[in-house]
């Protein structure tokens, strides 16, 4: 059996840069949402208060992510020996479950003051200044968390950048809703956006909760790279039917473990020099490598059915190349 390691390098940077972009996000968006809270009680628009409430669970989610990045770069422990990276899941999930908490509030909110009786009156025009200012400087933080999160490779802000993303989408959908009550004069679309919007936040936090389990399961989000894997074994002379192969992150590295069949008369220094070009050929394959566990076994060996890891025939074969 042949192991190696790669060193997490950057791995301090990586943490900086978190915190920075959370930090960065979490002043922006207490701006905004004092902002649009303040604006919607002043010029009675429920939708724009709802908006801001939205933004107002943001900034928890910054707060979060600073706590969690703090986390992430403790060394490994006796307990937990592969160190604090999966902190970052773990947080995910819980902003996916104040993000819901927020959708359900507002939904609430919305529903009563949709059919609650008595005269409604217009907002006020204040309304669509605010909700135009919160769309530019939505927009602006979701560009920035969204490229900090593919250039660290995090998957809790990427997943923050996409909540601002669907904020945008809120808030357009405020302003819309806002235009049309004011040129239709029907004061009721402004509970009825913020129905809508609650719907849109709900959606949201169930999609970010879901995507949270593959990390936490130890599954990977990208299954191409089993491909990857299979097509590296195959380039290795005298490496043939890989098996039992698994595959998870720990926070933006992959840990791949692996069973490779050779030629059973060869010496232990040659089974050792192919353990070598296998994990060479799937570090040349695969991005964001850790650590690989290549095991040698002679040709012909008896499989019984094993519980974890695949095999090439339980994937799909490669998409082909676009061109």
């Amino acid at each position: 059996m042949k192991r190696e390691k790669m060193g997490m390098q950057g791995g301090n940077e990586r943490e900086r840069t978190l915190i920075r972009t959370s930090w960065i996000s979490t002043v922006g968006n207490t701006v905004l949402s004092a902002a649009k809270i303040v604006a919607g009680l002043l010029s009675g628009s429920l939708a724009v208060v709802s908006d801001g409430i939205d933004s107002a669970t943001d900034v928890v989610i910054s707060v979060v992510m600073i706590f969690t990045a703090r986390i992430m770069s403790r060394p490994p422990s006796q307990q937990y020996v592969y160190g604090y990276e999966k902190a970052e899941s773990i947080a995910t999930k819980i902003l996916s479950l104040v993000i819901f908490y927020a959708g359900i509030q507002m939904l609430i909110s919305s529903v009563e003051k949709t059919f609650s009786p008595g005269v409604r009156e217009l907002p006020a025009t204040i309304a669509i200044y605010v909700t135009l200012l919160s769309i530019a400087g939505k927009l602006g933080l979701a560009f920035y968390q969204y490229r900090k999160g593919r250039q660290i490779n995090s998957q809790m802000l990427i997943a923050n950048a996409r909540n601002m993303r669907n904020d945008v989408v809120i808030s357009v959908s405020v302003l819309l809703g806002l235009l049309f009550t004011f040129i239709l004069r029907l004061p009721v679309l402004d509970s009825i956006t913020s129905l809508v919007v609650s719907l849109f936040i709900i959606r949201s936090s169930i999609g970010i909760f879901m995507d949270s389990n593959v990390e936490l399961m130890d599954g990977v989000k990208d299954v191409s790279v089993y491909n990857k894997i299979f097509d590296a074994v195959e380039r290795v002379p005298g490496a043939t039917n890989p098996h039992r192969v698994r595959s998870r992150l720990i926070g933006n590295l992959y840990m791949i473990d692996l069973d490779v069949e050779a030629d059973g008369d060869i010496s232990l220094s040659e089974a050792h020099a192919i353990a070598d070009a296998v994990e060479r050929s799937i570090k040349d394959s695969v991005e964001n490598v850790y650590d690989i566990v290549v095991h040698i076994e002679p040709h012909g060996k008896h499989h019984p059915q094993e519980k974890f890891g695949i095999d090439r025939s339980m994937i799909s074969p490669a998409p082909p190349p676009t061109h």
